[in-house]
């Protein structure tokens, strides 16, 4: 029996999906796609700026110069590649017949807009099947109120986070004498621990009932070695976890490192300790954080300066500098290192938006709450490294405060998926609070 052909789809990108990655349009195979006229009065809000949002904004508008060269844009037009559908802009938002978005919700505003040039469509087009792509959840539910499809954007989401790569395996029951011969030799063939296969600067818990060894797989030497608990700027690691996390961060040969895991487990502080351990060997250390706006109001509505507008967010950083300088008396040499190291600008605390497009040879970068990126952002600052440039990313891929991201689709989600298993790459997930006990309890039960 022939096989019955697919019906084809045609897809309606609103501007959330835009500003999420500027050449969504090509993503969708030899389906077609429609960006309704609103979306472009939206993006020339966006346009200036320099925010990341704003750079997609600017790029998509370069995408549809080009494309309008082939011909108007309110007709369909072949888009930029022989294996995909064709494009064009929706101008109709006025459905002729049945619903209307505007008159079902009530309020004349962009969203319902876009939602008619996707009922206008399904009137053009009634051999087609319209899908509505957008990243705003409230968006969907609307749009399946009106009984039009509708789906988040797939491209760069993780499909299972839940086995998201975690850096660390425990080896039980593992023979005594392979402990005995790892705490001796400091190395063991990673054949000595049941591995055959050994991932590039994984690590291991390696015990049995009598004894247990920390270790990890080290790429360069292809051996299992031994991972001492050391200290760093006074801040010793509390937890195995904790341990993996500094050795990371201090390892030359690793130039990548993300760290994973919720409240209380250390990321920023161990990231921070680490850094300033190696001080020496950068020209810079540059401690960066994405500004989330509170309640998605601009930093605009915060009073005062620049400084004093952007110190609610950078505070969580201070505090934890401030937290490493008082494991010392003002007395001794590493707290004047210290505020040596600010007022030289050796040690730079700033949003991250100051620091992307600067140089970064020759520096160690953390990026803190590196959930709040997309995986263009996070993307953009990797290739920006130069030579002798280490990068730091930490965060909480289930503590999201920007509106169209999720724990599928943040940079710091899809970097962890996409670069595990490099060479020159190590990750940890944390997942043992030491904030407190109190802080603990929190995570484990509200």
């Amino acid at each position: 029996m022939p096989r019955k052909k697919a019906q084809k789809k045609i897809f309606v990108l609103d501007t959330s999906v835009i500003l999420y990655n500027h050449n969504a349009i090509n993503s969708f195979d030899d389906n077609d796609v429609v960006i309704p006229i609103t979306v472009l009065e939206e993006l020339d809000n966006f346009k200036k700026g320099n925010e990341t949002k704003n750079f997609e904004a600017r790029e998509f508008i370069r995408i549809m110069d080009r494309l309008s060269t082939k011909g108007t844009l309110q007709e369909w037009i072949q888009l930029e590649g022989s294996k995909l559908g064709m494009f064009k802009v929706q101008m109709n938002e006025t459905p002729a017949n049945g619903l209307n978005a505007i008159k079902v919700f009530g309020d004349d505003k962009p969203d319902h807009r876009i939602l008619n040039a996707a009922l206008c469509l399904n009137e053009e087009k009634p051999g087609y099947k319209v899908i509505l792509v957008t990243k705003d959840v409230n968006l969907r539910i609307k749009a399946k109120s009106l009984n039009i499809p509708a789906e988040d954007f797939e491209t760069g989401k993780i499909k299972d986070v839940e086995s998201l790569y975690s850096g660390i395996s425990y080896l039980e029951n593992v023979n005594p004498e392979v402990i005995d011969k790892i705490y001796a030799d400091g190395l063991v063939d990673a054949r000595d621990i049941g591995i055959d296969k050994p991932i590039p600067n994984h690590y291991f818990i390696i015990r049995n009932d009598q004894s247990s060894v920390l270790a990890y797989y080290n790429p360069r030497l292809e051996k299992v070695e031994r991972v001492e608990k050391r200290p760093a700027y006074k801040i010793m690691p509390r937890n195995a976890e904790q341990v993996f996390a500094l050795h990371a961060i201090m390892n030359s040969n690793i130039k990548l490192v993300t760290l994973q895991g919720v409240a209380g487990t250390g990321k920023t502080l161990l990231a921070l300790a680490g850094s300033l351990e190696q001080k020496r060997n950068f020209k810079q250390i540059f401690l960066a954080r994405p500004i989330v706006p509170l309640s998605n109001k601009d930093i605009g509505y915060l009073p005062g300066d620049i400084k004093s507008k952007l110190n609610p967010y950078m505070e969580p950083l201070w505090d934890n500098l401030k937290f490493i300088q008082n494991q010392y008396s003002e007395k001794d040499k590493e707290f004047k290192r210290i505020t040596e190291a600010l007022e030289s600008e050796k040690l730079l605390i700033q949003p991250l938006a100051y620091i992307r497009g600067r140089s970064i040879s020759n520096i160690c970068f953390i990026v803190d709450e590196a959930q709040n990126l997309t995986p263009h952002e996070v993307k953009t600052i990797i290739t920006r490294a130069g030579e002798g440039t280490k990068i730091i990313f930490t965060g909480d891929i289930y503590q999201i405060d920007t509106p169209y991201l999720d724990s599928q689709s943040n940079g710091l989600s899809y970097l962890i998926d996409k670069i595990k298993h490099h060479e020159i790459y190590a990750h940890i997930r944390l997942e043992k609070g030491e904030r407190s006990e109190l802080a603990n309890l929190a995570n484990e039960l509200l």
